[in-house]
């Protein structure tokens, strides 16, 4: 298994390396030039020039990508042109974030769609059944921006239910001093239930909204898999045996169907580490997909290469972890 895992680990050596060239490339397609967007348009000739040498885009660009993978070779994501702070040092302070966010939303997905699955499944053709695949394709389909903006609409401004965005209120932010930087866990450790409350009250706007689509997406993937199961015959025999149909669909049915379901779930949750751009966007979540935003507003380059390869990063990782997991699921899949 060890083998196995270091093959995939040395894979993921030229993957890396081929997500950074895209970015790279993908970037000096945008039309415009980023000394411009930085200074403006009061920068003088004198000034465009220092600032493009400084940050070598009068370079080729060979030269340029080149630069830019001996530096993350080395440890060095490069500083940021506009707020001049090194963005290693900005992606390890949002990161927390960004994970606290993704981790809720999949939770939601897994906690409301795997039973939601399994009841539609198991009262095939009901209203129930109807009902869950009507909701989830509408999930589906509804774009995250529209509903994260209908949530604040709703929830925040008419109800006055819950806050409109960040991570923490404000009078509760100047004098607490987080531990990890995942709030909600700070909010335990510190023994601070205002913090703790204060925290979710924040965290569950953006995580029903970035959680709807994997919610969705499992749902339907659940009911899926458990009717290919409880279709096939040692269900049947489990039934006339005499076992309780509880027992039928926990212990034999649902067993068998994880392993599409794992792979959903992280696929999902490595796409969510990467896709929350617009729900932190919409909910001011200060996390890495919010500071790749403002670093293609600002054309600041090292920021979004470092913030697009930390993401990918994490996906492949993800996934890794995903393939792993399902030899204890199925003890018939062996690594070698």
């Amino acid at each position: 298994m060890w083998s196995y895992v270091l093959r995939r680990l040395l894979g993921l050596v030229p993957v890396l390396f081929g997500i950074t060239l895209l970015v790279f490339l993908f970037l000096k397609l945008i039309p415009g030039d980023p000394a411009q967007a930085i200074l403006g348009e009061r920068g003088t000739p004198e000034q465009l020039a220092a600032l493009r040498e400084k940050l070598g885009l009068n370079k080729p660009l060979y030269v340029q990508y080149l630069t830019f993978v001996k530096n993350i070779l080395t440890g060095d994501l490069g500083t940021s042109a506009v707020s001049t702070i090194p963005v290693a040092e900005e992606l390890k302070r949002r990161w927390p974030a960004t994970f606290e966010l993704a981790l809720a939303a999949i939770l939601v997905a897994v906690v409301l769609g795997i039973p939601i699955g399994i009841l539609a499944a198991v009262r095939k053709n009901s209203l129930l059944d109807t009902l869950s695949m009507s909701l989830s394709l509408v999930g589906v389909s509804m774009p995250v921006f529209w509903l994260g903006l209908l949530f604040v609409y709703l929830f925040a401004v008419n109800l006055h239910w819950l806050p409109t965005g960040g991570r923490l209120s404000t009078d509760l932010a100047i004098d607490f001093r987080p531990i990890t930087g995942f709030l909600v866990l700070d909010g335990l450790l510190s023994l601070k239930p205002q913090v703790l409350g204060d925290a979710l009250r924040h965290l569950l706007l953006p995580a029903l909204t970035l959680g709807t689509i994997p919610l969705a997406i499992l749902t339907r993937i659940t009911r899926s898999a458990m009717l290919e199961v409880l279709s096939q015959d040692y269900v049947r025999t489990a039934r006339a045996k005499g076992l309780g149909e509880r027992q039928v669909i926990l212990k034999h049915a649902l067993k068998n169907a994880l392993l599409p379901v794992v792979t959903i779930v992280g696929l999902q949750f490595g796409t969510l580490l990467g896709g929350a751009i617009l729900t932190e966007t919409i909910f001011s979540w200060p996390g890495i997909g919010s500071y790749i935003y403002e670093g293609i507003l600002n054309r600041d380059y090292p920021v979004v290469q470092a913030g697009v390869l930390v993401v990918a990063t994490a996906f492949v990782l993800v996934n890794l972890l995903v393939d792993l997991s399902y030899a204890l699921l199925d003890p018939r899949i062996q690594y070698r």
